[in-house]
């Protein structure tokens, strides 16, 4: 017997959840199909539980500069089990939620791995299912490098299943993953060397983001290597090497840990049946309106290749739902000007557009204002860590087109600023606005 729906979201991530459960609050009739844990990477093995080790590290920093301000502490000490064991009792519970808020909004799940046998026929294990609208939101999955020995690493996901703290630690990557898990592991006491081909991490972010990290990581701990192109990884845990291409060497390590990209999880999906086409990346293209090359079959979430963050793939599946069920034959997600967050020691965030992008796109008009200090934070501290600021403007009204930020509370005070940005605010705006002092947030609006 074949069940028919409205929509049929393949993933129980974010995106897929989010897009379905949109969907029946408009009356529409909806099905999640997922073969693992509900609630996709972010939520499982991704920004969640990451934030939570983010936070660990934090607590022992604050811990280590407590005699900055003459308040004694011995006896600090890493129980690795039991944040684990805490930690994973936390993720377990949201995936109850989730399932609950499912079941609260008469989506139906399907426990499976589901294909496609035409546009808009499904199969989930020996049950057939069709729908008008079929959304692809399978999500990524952590890639590897292709180097003799590569299995005796492990990947992001292996970093959540660690029954112990690795006491010596290669991380082998460039971008926000590998720059967040080596600064976690360094600031919880793991000897951590951030592994990278060229000279910075981030590289597709602002110039002074880079520079900025690059001057705030040995702060946190994190040795860099730069120039290290991996060639073959050998050894055992705890006498592990990682031999680069011109001959360096890591030697001694107990984990290595590919932070190296991710790729579409499109394995298994039958793509071909329904004759939905990827890209040479594997990604699905599509559309602004998150259609691809069939028509009724959507992609979104990190399956597009188009910014992999979890609140982006949840408003592209609402505005998806809000278009074919709530009557709004406009909406769709505008993917300028989304912001992020690096949870780095310090963290970075950032929107819109680079300097370098902005004078790509603008030339002579743009106009750059930019602060560096060192925040209250370390008043009292012998080591000082700064942070750097920076407005990009274009134009005789200076609209603000980028900002961006790397120092303690730069994650939570994005948002607003964010706000602005979208908003086309002005360098004007942002003078006319009365600073909060002391903070350093109140630097983003007295800039010169």
């Amino acid at each position: 017997m074949t069940q028919h729906f409205d929509l049929i979201a393949i993933g129980g991530g974010s995106g897929g959840l989010a897009t379905a459960r949109r969907a029946t609050r408009y009356g529409a009739s909806a099905a999640v199909i997922e073969s693992s844990g509900l609630c996709g990477t972010c939520v499982n093995v991704g920004c969640v539980p990451k934030k939570i080790m983010w936070q660990a590290s934090g607590a022992m920093e604050a811990i280590h500069r407590a005699g900055d301000y003459g308040i004694g502490v011995s006896g600090a000490e890493l129980d690795w089990a039991t944040l684990k064991a805490r930690r994973d009792a936390y993720i377990q519970r949201l995936n109850g939620i989730y399932q609950r808020n499912l079941d609260k909004d008469a989506v139906t799940l399907f426990r499976g791995h589901g294909r496609f046998v035409g546009a808009g026929t499904l199969e989930v294990g020996d049950q057939r299912l069709t729908a008008d609208h079929v959304i692809i939101a399978t999500g990524g999955k952590p890639r590897w490098p292709a180097i003799p020995g590569a299995e005796l690493g492990i990947d992001s996901d292996g970093f959540f299943a660690l029954e112990e703290q690795p006491r010596r630690v290669a991380v082998v990557g460039a971008g926000y993953i590998a720059v967040e898990l080596a600064g976690v592991l360094a600031g919880l006491g793991s000897d951590s060397t951030l592994v990278i081909r060229h000279q910075t991490p981030l590289r597709g972010f602002d110039a002074m983001l880079q520079q900025g990290l690059m001057e705030a990581l040995p702060h946190g701990g994190v040795k860099v290597q730069p120039g290290f192109v991996p060639a073959r990884l050998s050894g055992e845990p705890g006498a592990l090497v990682l031999e680069a291409e011109d001959g360096q060497r890591l030697e001694n390590l107990d984990v290595v840990i590919w932070a190296i990209g991710r790729d579409a999880n499109t394995q298994g999906l039958g793509l071909d049946a329904a004759g939905v086409v990827t890209d040479n990346w594997g990604n699905i293209p599509v559309d602004r309106w998150q259609q691809t090359n069939v028509e009724g079959v959507y992609a979104l979430g990190d399956i597009t290749g188009q910014m992999p963050l979890t609140p982006v793939a949840i408003a592209a599946g609402r505005r998806l739902s809000d278009r074919l069920f709530g009557g709004m034959q406009d909406r769709y997600l505008d993917y300028a000007n989304i912001p992020t967050v690096v949870f780095s020691h310090p963290p970075i965030g950032t929107v819109g557009l680079s300097e370098e992008d902005a004078r790509a796109q603008y030339g002579n008009a743009v106009q750059v204002f930019t602060s560096t200090f060192v925040g209250m934070d370390y008043a009292l501290s012998d080591e000082k860590v700064r942070t750097h600021m920076k407005l990009v403007t274009v134009g005789d009204e200076q609209r603000i087109v980028g900002a961006h930020v790397i120092g303690n509370g730069a994650d939570e005070m994005l948002q607003g600023f964010a706000v602005a940005v979208r908003m086309g605010a002005t360098k004007q705006d942002f003078d006319e606005t009365v600073a909060i002092h002391p903070t350093s947030a109140e630097e983003m609006v007295t800039m010169v």
